[in-house]
């Protein structure tokens, strides 16, 4: 193999935003994930819905016209 280049391999601790830490090893020296298998709604079979700065909320006052004019439409 040619000397010089790979990057360098380094022994890190990933830590969740759950608090979950796991070793392994990586070029970066900081990893950061804000989930994990411990936490993630897939392997827990927890249904958690994270609703992001109201967007639900937002897309039903735009489209709520909508549904009010095709409950009172008649078809022709």
């Amino acid at each position: 193999m040619k000397k010089d280049i790979h990057p360098e391999l380094y022994e890190i601790t990933i830590t969740c935003a759950c608090g979950a830490t796991i070793q392994t090893r990586s070029t970066s020296q900081e990893i950061k994930p804000t989930l994990c298998s411990q936490c993630h709604p897939f392997f827990t079979g927890e249904q958690r819905f994270v609703d992001t700065m109201g967007r639900i909320e937002r897309f039903e006052q735009k489209f709520k016209k909508f549904k009010k004019d095709k409950k009172g439409a008649k078809k022709s």
